[in-house]
């Protein structure tokens, strides 16, 4: 019988992985490998996820860092806008390119009716390369070649065809731009082998196990891994629930009673988006803390305590003053933890506004 694996235990283990123990010296572009990427759908939002995980970090590190092409943003697992090293970029994006094209032919297949794909893929390229374009101005300029057919479609169908970065200034730190594409291969002048479905579960474990096959395939989008995974040489857990877990033979499992410090986690952060069975982080306190932004686009910022949320924060400006709310889901045992690590992010944040803290018990969602 395989040995079992806490909740608590797993949590520890992830949050090892996810860096989120202690934080590492370890090089941005390093770090952002180690953890499979961030999630970055917002442009600016996951500065915060590397504030978490990386000593001393610099905004303007990273910001350098995807100025100069060896960061980019590009839809990957789930087709979702994920902020991945360029290496990363072309190994991963053949074998996750399925998903986009599920997705896609879902939504607008209908609409292509008719469109020679290889054409649209030639033609979209083209226009990218020759210039960086916002989806609606490349749809613009796709309507004039098949008139007939929705322009939002084609610009989409693009996006599924061929790699697409979203390019600068768009995502730099303190700067604003449109969400303009051109092709990953043009822009990062990059040859590298496709990465193969092996690879990809061996990184997923390394940034998030152990973990189940639907675990995996939550975070990549991907199906049918199952007898990947069963083909590698891992080893077995079980967890509370009884379902079969995976992990790297030589990974860390830190002791279940390992500490974990107070983190304040960006909206889209990785550590509660990558697994089937979120248990491991969410819990039924957070679920119910969670419950207010059920059906709305608000996506709150999470506050872990000993590893587990316990309530979200904000940040509000007025006046050149900044604000940070911590808004309490119930009491927080060992407050002053977080009220100190909200002025260090706010620090970070803001560091030529004056700082200010609010504190709440039970805020009301509408």
């Amino acid at each position: 019988m395989e040995p079992l694996l806490s909740r608590r235990a797993l949590n520890r283990a992830t949050l090892d992985r996810q860096l989120l123990l202690r934080r590492t010296d370890l090089p941005v572009l390093d770090v952002v490998e180690r953890l499979g990427g961030l999630q970055a759908q917002t442009p600016h939002t996951w500065y915060t996820g590397l504030w978490n995980r990386v000593e001393g970090f610099q905004a303007m590190a990273a910001s350098h860092l995807l100025a100069s092409r060896a960061l980019v943003r590009i839809a990957l697992q789930r087709s979702t806008i994920h902020l991945v090293s360029a290496r990363d970029c072309l190994a991963m994006r053949p074998l996750v390119q399925i998903v986009t094209e599920r997705m896609t032919r879902s939504t607008f297949g209908g609409r292509l009716r008719g469109v020679d794909l290889d054409e649209l893929a030639t033609v979209g390229r083209a226009l990218l390369e020759a210039k960086p374009m916002t989806f609606a101005q490349l749809g613009k300029a796709l309507a004039e070649r098949w008139p007939g057919n929705d322009p939002h479609a084609l610009g989409q169908g693009v996006r599924w065809l061929v790699p697409l970065v979203q390019v600068p200034p768009r995502g730099l730190w303190g700067q604003a731009g449109p969400v303009a594409h051109t092709s990953a291969e043009s822009w990062l002048g990059l040859s590298v082998p496709p990465m193969t479905a092996a690879e990809l579960v061996a990184r997923y474990l390394t940034a998030f196990g152990p973990a189940s096959v639907m675990d995996v395939q939550t975070w990549s989008g991907l199906t049918r891994l199952g007898e990947v995974v069963e083909s590698m040489d891992l080893v077995r857990f079980r967890d509370e629930s009884g379902r079969l877990l995976y992990d790297l033979p030589d990974a860390v499992r830190p002791d279940a009673d390992t500490p974990a410090p107070v983190r304040l986690m960006y909206d889209f952060d990785n550590l509660f988006l990558s697994h089937a069975d979120r248990s491991r982080v969410i819990t039924e306190a957070a679920t119910s803390g969670l419950s207010g932004f059920t059906g709305t686009n608000v996506v709150p910022r999470i506050i872990l305590v000993d590893g587990f949320p316990m309530g979200d924060w904000t940040v509000s400006r007025a006046k050149g003053t900044s604000t940070l709310g911590i808004h309490q889901w119930r009491p927080i045992s060992g407050l002053d933890a977080v009220i100190e690590e909200g002025t260090r992010l706010l620090a970070f944040l803001a560091p030529d506004d004056r700082h200010d803290l609010a504190v709440f018990d039970h805020p009301s969602r509408t």
